[in-house]
């Protein structure tokens, strides 16, 4: 931007500018003549902003800049450019090609870092990074000058001996330099093995870090070894600790007479679980009763886990930790010890529990009239499998026939409702593998979502929706709400969706997502317009790619994609953190307790959602295992796929009969040289002009399927071919 000229065109009037391009768009301004300080007005004004509340905004944002010593106040609100402003803290985001992109939260954009300024930084690093001179229309680009903090110093990977030494070669594919191990330090490590080494040094000087076996797994393409390697890799361990087990084991649980009384005791209420039919661990419950003026009382009952697990104690500080549970293809790696997860906090039949509830007054619409929220104690009738209830939804007939057909109805008017109202409809098919008796996958399944499913969903969200909205909403009584726990949506990139929306007009799609209230309604039409046509993959995938995701913060925007103005997560205190933090801050707020510091709680969001995203990776890369173990013995064979990506190096392919996903390389693709069409999200041959879209059908045939690096291999099979 040239210097003290305004851009051409109309001012902006509004102030939706994101902190960090705020930031970065001051630091352009005062770089540009350094010696000049520089106050709000006169940013503004080169900015070409007008409106009372961005100028506010943009003094505000130079005044905590200048505390960071970004910027300095030379004269009392005029500033110039500060010690810091050329150095920016970030964290490192490794290529396969040896540069690095650093995330952060003072700019807008990353910082590219060239290969021979990465220095001995390693993916997931804290770093500090100097500015270099910004070249015209280029992103940034920095060197890295100091490590704050390493990301991990312990890595999982293969062991490799040579006669004078040996190597670690990691299996995470960012992390690109191997650990050199010493003879005397592989602690029993064969050539071949998996192993575990820490990082003790890395000399100046030296290409690559020293470290020390400190455990061996076992044989690679093992099932238990692979597993384990997973595990390690995102920070979860499979086993707790002796000392946390032995602390889980001597928590008191028989519940006493003087328990009961605090509680509300709905014991005597007809009550029921419905899970998957391989759950362990059962955190809630439904309960069901008439009420005489012809409404219906509906409990929706959690277990109370932090009436056993204290705040701070040796359970808590692992399930901190951990922070969710994560389910693996072939098991599940809980994060409270089994004899709380599975026997004690678990709701199972036939057994009194104690359990933090929500219980609704609804009428037959499925309108809640009223609500309370409190701490109760309960007994589960029954516990249904998700089959085993559809089947008496289906039939009308089996126990609790009543219940169920009420609550269902309920619910689907509550779903339609909230779909009208704006929530987004992604009905996507999960996979599940059958394993045979050596834990090898025999079958592929698909869980489709019916109305046991739904059911139970719906009630689920009205449940953490009035929770938080109990919480959180402002009221002439809470004027100021109380530090909580949200689950919060953010609203779309405008980007995203404008290329979205041109996008598909290509495929005769008319669809306008520049109104922020008309976005939901529209993608949902347009969801429902696709179904069953060959496009329909395409587009859905394309539109989740607009959608931010979903975290946890103190701070409440909403739910976008569930249409909330308020939503937590209250339901799963068994499997996830969040819920336990939730539960806590309810029972101190209702016995009159103080305001729970945000910072601390902030804190421990960030962590959970970091923890569930790597929880995720964890998952996806153990699918990967067995669809790769399930299409070993497809090898040459001939399927119908879809493209479900399109990158610079190949087309990722989606089998349509297991859902198995593979990639073609762009390489090998015969009959012409193809380039990488990004914003149509498609393939070009350069002489012939064949196109190969996201979304289209094609067949494949099954080249490799590479177990030791979880990988299926295609190749393009052509109707001349066959």
């Amino acid at each position: 931007m040239a210097k003290n000229k305004k851009p051409k065109g109309k001012p902006k009037k509004s102030g939706k500018f994101p902190k960090k391009k705020l930031q970065r768009a001051i630091i352009d301004i005062i770089s540009q003549n350094p010696n000049k300080p520089h106050n709000y007005k006169q940013i503004a004004a080169t900015m070409g902003v007008s409106d009372p509340h961005t100028r506010s905004l943009i003094m505000k944002t130079m005044n905590e800049m200048a505390a960071k010593q970004t910027l300095k106040e030379e004269q009392r609100g005029k500033f110039k450019m500060g010690k810091n402003s050329a150095f920016i803290e970030g964290i490192v985001d490794m290529t396969q090609s040896g540069s690095a992109y650093i995330k952060t939260e003072q700019l807008d954009e990353d910082i590219y870092i060239p290969p021979k300024f990465v220095g001995h930084a390693l993916h997931g690093d804290t770093v500090k990074v100097f500015l270099l001179a910004r070249k015209k229309r280029r992103k940034p680009e920095g060197q890295i000058t100091e490590i704050v903090k390493r990301a991990k110093t312990e890595f999982v990977g293969v062991i490799e001996v040579s006669k004078n030494f040996a190597f670690l070669v990691p299996d995470n594919r960012k992390m690109l330099v191997d650990l050199y191990i010493p003879l005397d330090k592989l602690n029993g490590a064969e050539n071949g093995q998996k192993a575990i080494a820490k990082m003790t040094d890395w000399p100046k000087d030296a290409s690559s870090p020293f470290g020390e076996v400190i455990d061996v797994l076992g044989d690679p393409l093992q099932n238990e070894v692979e597993m384990s390697s997973i595990l390690f890799e995102y920070g979860f361990p499979q086993k707790f600790p002796e000392k946390v087990e032995q602390a889980a084991a001597n928590i008191p649980v028989e519940i006493s007479d003087d328990e009961v009384k605090k509680r509300r005791d709905m014991r005597d209420v007809e009550t029921f679980t419905i899970d998957p039919h391989d759950a362990k661990d059962f955190d809630d419950a439904i309960s069901f009763r008439e009420l005489k003026n012809g409404n219906y009382e509906i409990g929706v009952h959690i277990a109370d886990v932090t009436h056993y697990v204290q705040e701070n104690d040796m359970v808590d500080k692992e399930a901190v930790e951990r922070a969710t549970s994560v389910y693996l293809v072939d098991r599940v790696v809980p994060m409270l010890p089994e004899i709380l997860s599975n026997k004690v906090c678990s709701l199972r039949p036939n057994e009194e529990k104690l359990t933090f509830s929500c219980v609704f007054e609804l009428d037959k619409n499925g309108h809640v009239q009223n609500h309370w929220i409190g701490r109760t104690v309960t007994e589960s009738d029954n516990r249904f499998t998700y089959e085993e209830a559809q089947e008496v939804i289906e039939s009308g007939e089996g126990k609790h026939s009543e219940a169920l057909t009420v609550i269902n109805s309920m619910a689907k008017q509550m779903r339609n409702r909230r779909l009208q109202a704006g929530a987004i409809a992604f009905d996507k098919v999960e996979v599940k593998f059958k394993l045979n008796d050596k834990n090898e996958p025999d079958s592929v399944l698909f869980k489709v979502q019916k109305d046991a499913h739904k059911l139970i969903e719906e009630f689920m969200l009205l449940a953490n929706r009035t929770v938080a909205e109990d919480i959180g909403k402002i009221t002439k009584q809470n004027p100021k709400p109380k530090t909580f726990v949200y689950r919060i949506h953010d609203t779309p990139d405008p980007e995203k969706l404008a290329d979205f929306s041109a996008f598909i007009k290509k495929f005769g799609y008319k669809y306008s997502f520049a109104k922020e209230d008309e976005v939901s309604k529209n993608i949902n039409q347009l969801l429902a317009e696709v179904q069953g046509k060959r496009e329909e993959t395409m587009v859905e995938t394309l539109a989740i790619r607009t959608m931010a995701k979903a975290e946890y913060s103190t701070d409440n925007i909403g739910h976008y994609g569930l249409g909330f103005r308020y939503y937590t997560h209250f339901t799963s205190p068994i499997r996830r953190y969040p819920d336990m933090m939730v539960h806590r801050l309810l029972d101190r707020y209702a016995k009159g307790g103080n305001n729970a510091s945000q910072d601390h709680y902030q804190n421990l969001c960030n962590h959970s959602s970091e923890k569930e995203r790597e929880a995720a990776n964890a998952e996806r890369d153990s699918i990967k295992y067995f669809q790769v173990m399930y299409m070993k013995e497809s090898v040459g064979e001939t399927f119908n796929g879809v493209i479900s990506g399109v990158t610079e190096w190949g087309l990722y392919v989606e089998i349509i009969e297991n859902k198995c996903e593979g990639m073609i390389r762009l390489r090998e693709i015969d009959g012409d040289y193809f380039y990488f069409d990004e914003k149509n999200h498609r393939i070009v041959g350069h002489n012939y002009g064949r196109v190969l879209q996201l979304g289209d059908e094609i067949q494949i045939k099954v080249k490799n399927a590479d177990l030791y690096n979880r990988r299926l291999e295609f190749e393009l099979v052509d109707e001349d071919d066959e």
